[in-house]
């Protein structure tokens, strides 16, 4: 039984942990040479108040701190040390300090990408990109400080939109901290700086739950002004700065910045989601359209597969929406799961009707790849089409490696009943692959076969729902297909709550009227046949007019209407 630590360190080996710890400290080496080189002086930032008072710039404590250091270098110089030794020492010691900070950062959120967000460690091309972002924003932010204020809140807010659209906002908070911390101490900025770029950088993040419409990040870059100004005004009062016509047009350009950012990252959009092949809801609500092409030749060709396929989408965003998984991206794939068995439409059990089954005549073995290729096929056809790499994996994993039982207990029983034939090999008889890798899929694997189990039962009553799906998750759990996803027990048994209940409503059991007594039945029956004779008689009557001695009478019409009440079923001859 390997321990934990053997655990943890196979999970580093599995990450190239050598590959990312080199491609961290060449992040953290840049950071500190774009840090160290807008470090003052400069014309702009030279350490001299009189200088910066000139350019309208603040004053922060590293202004302070340079004031003191060309005071100190200046003593050491009358006392022997030459100025240029003394400089390129503080230079050294300056630019120690500053790596060693932003390793320590940088660090704090490796651990957490280690234990929270592990696709982007292991996904080589994903922590490069987020890396070099933060190399560029942290530059560009320092130069635009440098050019027009408050520009700087650009770049800054991109950057963590950007992240909190590529993966979670807690992960674009971590960075979007790491890359305040780089630009003020590029800027030399005060503590004022730093609330109002922190306060603006994380609302514009936390903001970012779902992006369903066009105009959210419109929005969402407005409540980022407010906050801003705001932010902005308190400082200032705590300063006893004016409220003058200088810092209303201050205000003005913040606010300005914000909103430029939000016009700008609208435009981003799309190529952020290409770029780090991540989806929106904005862009999942365009592909659940079931006029997509695929679908719509899903439901010609194999209209049962197409209703599964949307009920199971109807399941599936129900039950990860009670885990805070993302809903409307389960029910996207879950659309798209299928798409392969157009191709063989026949030979699913749910499009065969009263048809005989085309497995009676295959082998077992030969059935099994039949069943088994609707997933490469359902791939290939989702890669032609142009569809996303996420929607992709679902259709790829929402088998994982299962069995595919029946036709695997075909070949082993007549395996048994033939014993010169060839030993059965399971693994002919399991799904490719890969294992669900995110909870949503393990979400679609679950909801795709209780659907079907559910379907399959003669009386669907609530109990029997309940075992089924009970069975079918245990069962999943104890075959590892759940192991490279972060479900818990906790959640699982919150999924399976939820499909239950979901299941139950949707396949929920029909009153069944009591029939009618036979003695009641056929007193019924007996009336409408006395009716019918009734009316042929009468027919009859008219036809011969008054030709007949007891017609005109009169009595025996009256006794012909009132034998068939009593009961009498004879000819209308006979009542007569």
């Amino acid at each position: 039984m390997p321990t934990k630590w053997e655990l943890a360190w196979n999970r580093l080996r599995r990450t190239e942990v050598g590959l990312r710890a080199v491609l961290g400290l060449v992040a953290v080496t840049l950071l500190t040479v774009s840090i160290h080189g807008m470090l003052p002086p400069q014309p702009e930032r030279s350490g001299n108040l009189a200088i910066d008072a000139r350019y309208g710039l603040p004053a922060g404590t590293l202004h302070w701190h340079l004031l003191r250091g060309s005071e100190s270098e200046a003593a050491e110089s009358e006392e022997g040390p030459s100025p240029g030794r003394v400089a390129w020492f503080h230079a050294v010691e300056q630019f120690i300090a500053i790596w060693l900070l932003m390793a320590g950062l940088l660090g704090v959120v490796a651990l957490y990408l280690f234990f929270r967000e592990r696709r982007v460690l292991v996904k080589l091309h994903s922590l490069t990109s987020v890396l070099v972002l933060l190399v560029v924003t942290v530059t560009l932010a320092q130069w635009l400080a440098r050019e027009v204020p408050y520009a700087e809140l650009i770049p800054m807010i991109i950057f963590g939109q950007t992240l909190a659209v590529a993966y979670h906002r807690e992960l674009a908070l971590l960075f979007a901290g790491v890359m305040i911390v780089a630009v003020v101490l590029g800027t030399g900025m005060e503590v004022g700086a730093v609330l109002l770029w922190g306060a603006v950088v994380a609302w514009a993040i936390l903001q970012l739950d779902s992006i369903r419409t066009r105009t959210k990040l419109l929005y969402v870059s407005m409540g980022a002004a407010v906050v801003g100004v705001a932010v902005r005004l308190l400082v200032a009062l705590l300063n006893r700065v004016p409220v003058d016509a200088v810092l209303l047009a201050e205000l003005g350009r913040l606010a300005l910045a914000c909103v430029v950012s939000g016009f700008l990252m609208e435009g981003l959009l799309p190529f952020v989601e290409r770029f780090f092949g991540v989806l929106t809801d904005m862009s999942l609500l365009e592909l659940s359209d079931l006029s997509h092409p695929l679908l719509r030749e899903l439901a010609r060709r194999a209209p049962s597969t197409y209703n599964h396929s949307i009920n199971v989408g109807a399941l599936a965003e129900a039950a990860a929406e009670s885990i805070g998984a993302r809903g409307l991206l389960v029910r996207v794939g879950a659309y798209f799961h299928d798409i392969g068995k157009m191709l063989k439409p026949g030979y699913f059990i749910e499009n065969q009707a009263d048809a005989p089954s085309k497995h009676e005549t295959l082998e077992p073995t030969m059935s099994s790849l039949v069943i088994i290729a609707h997933v490469k096929d359902g791939a290939d056809l989702a890669r032609q089409h142009h569809l996303p790499e996420l929607i992709i994996d679902f259709i790829e994993q929402h088998h994982g490696t299962t069995l595919v039982e029946y036709f695997y207990e075909r070949a082993r029983g007549k395996q048994e009943s033939q014993p010169e034939a060839p030993k059965v090999d399971e693994n002919n008889f399991r799904y490719p692959g890969p294992r669900p890798q995110t909870k949503e899929a393990a979400v679609l694997m679950l909801a795709d076969a209780v659907e079907s189990a559910v379907r399959s039962l003669k009386d669907p009553a609530p109990s029997r729902i309940e075992a089924v799906v009970r069975d079918i998750a245990e069962k999943k759990l104890h075959e590892g297909q759940f192991d490279d996803t972060n479900l818990t027990l906790r959640e699982l048994r919150t999924i399976e709550d939820s499909l239950i209940k979901s299941l139950v409503a949707m396949y929920h059991g029909r009153i069944k009227y009591p029939e009618r007594r036979t003695e009641d039945r056929k007193e019924t029956e007996r009336r409408s046949e006395s009716v019918t004779a009734l009316h042929r008689q009468q027919a009859t009557a008219r036809a011969n007019g008054n030709n007949s001695p007891k017609n005109s009478g009169g009595g025996d019409t009256s006794n012909a209407a009132v034998a068939p009440a009593g009961g009498q079923t004879g000819s209308p001859s006979e009542n007569g």
